[in-house]
């Protein structure tokens, strides 16, 4: 597991970021927060791009910047690719030519072989097309291929996604998320987007106001109600790993088994057998306290309520144990007192199946 070490000052105008941690990087790492929190810039700081920084960047043992020992390696010189929003290929290169730019460039190719990458991506049929003949899509997969062929030791990707579609996201993601295991090398991803965040990461780190506010776990941290400002109020949910159990043709439906639930959702092309992830929001999870019957919802698992904290508005907050995996769900102040819900009491929670439409669902 490559380690990366950040002890980094940064300030422009009324932004200023600190950051001191220590990163071990496997598969692909989220780096998530709002616009404006400082996501980009520490991304920029690690691949030399900001000089103004002042501090250390160490990849392992190598330090990149080192302001004790006056030591700053340029970007061609730190073993990173970098992949932009805009995906900056060159128009008048056709792909393979743009492909070729970094590759032929680079003096430590670190096993990673032409060919691999453009069949890894499937990019053979576009290596005659131009740049403005490509989707957006494709445009993205060749900057990756690209990134990919310096032949990094670090991958560092800045929302590429942003300016995407969804059908086009879907369409992008299952390749970045094979990254690792078919190149052994690390991302660190910026995103704003919790559907790729679930998607994507095991693991990542909340930055807000320039400072890192949490790291860890995905499903821990997107479950915590004192990182709102960081992930959002609305968003707060729960991530839920799942093995696919089987297919319903004659519905469109896919039964998941989760914590030894079943869990019916729209139909997704993974195999039975295959482990998915999903986020279950909290506002799409109601609680009763009878099993319910005659009810268009498809969706209802036994659970006991961890605890319940309340909002000062109208909704309070329930966590739930749905068989050793929490589930969260929000509720109005007044269905807690209604209901009497309490502390160890076991509930019902209802999730729409509906709920999952449209997810990019996470191997």
């Amino acid at each position: 597991m490559t380690n990366l070490a950040l002890t980094v000052k940064f300030k422009r105008g009324n932004f200023s970021l600190l950051v001191e941690e220590n990163i071990p990087l496997e598969n692909v790492t989220v780096l998530f927060g709002e616009s404006g929190s400082g996501k980009t810039t520490l991304l920029r700081i690690i691949a030399g791009l900001e000089k103004k920084a002042w501090g250390k960047v160490a990849l392992g043992k190598t330090y990149w910047q080192n302001d004790e020992t006056k030591t700053f390696l340029p970007p061609h010189k730190r073993s990173i690719g970098y992949v932009f929003q805009d995906n900056r290929l060159f128009n008048h290169l056709n792909v393979e030519g743009n492909l070729r730019f970094g590759y032929d460039r680079s003096d430590a190719k670190n096993g990673v072989r032409f060919n691999d990458v453009v069949d890894a991506l499937d990019l053979s049929n576009l290596l005659l097309r131009t740049p403005h003949s490509l989707s957006g899509g494709e445009k993205q997969l060749v900057s990756i291929g690209r990134a990919l062929l310096s032949g990094p030791e670090l991958l560092l990707m800045d929302e590429p996604l942003s300016a995407l579609d969804a059908k086009r996201k879907a369409e992008v993601i299952p390749y970045i998320e094979q990254l690792p295991s078919n190149f052994s090398i690390p991302v660190l991803y910026v995103t704003h987007n919790l559907e790729e965040v679930t998607r994507l990461a095991p693991n990542m780190l909340l930055i807000s106001e320039g400072k890192i506010a949490g790291k860890g776990k995905v499903e821990k941290l997107l479950e915590r109600i004192d990182l709102w400002s960081v992930t959002g109020r609305l968003a707060a949910g729960s991530v839920l790993n799942a093995e696919v159990k089987t297919h319903l043709s004659d519905w469109g439906m896919t039964v998941l088994t989760v914590a030894d639930h079943e869990l019916r959702i729209p139909a997704i092309s993974s195999p039975p057998g295959t482990f998915v992830r999903l986020r279950v929001q909290a506002k799409d999870v109601a609680l009763a306290t009878q099993k319910p019957v005659g009810l268009s919802i498809r969706n209802i698992l036994s659970a006991q309520i961890l605890s319940i904290d309340i909002e000062k508005d109208i909704f309070a907050e329930v966590l739930l144990d749905i068989g050793g995996t929490n589930l969260r769900a929000r509720v109005t102040r007044e269905a807690v007192d209604d209901l009497k819900l309490a502390t160890g009491r076991k509930v019902y929670a209802l999730i729409k199946s509906v709920a999952f439409e449209g997810q990019l669902f996470a191997k």
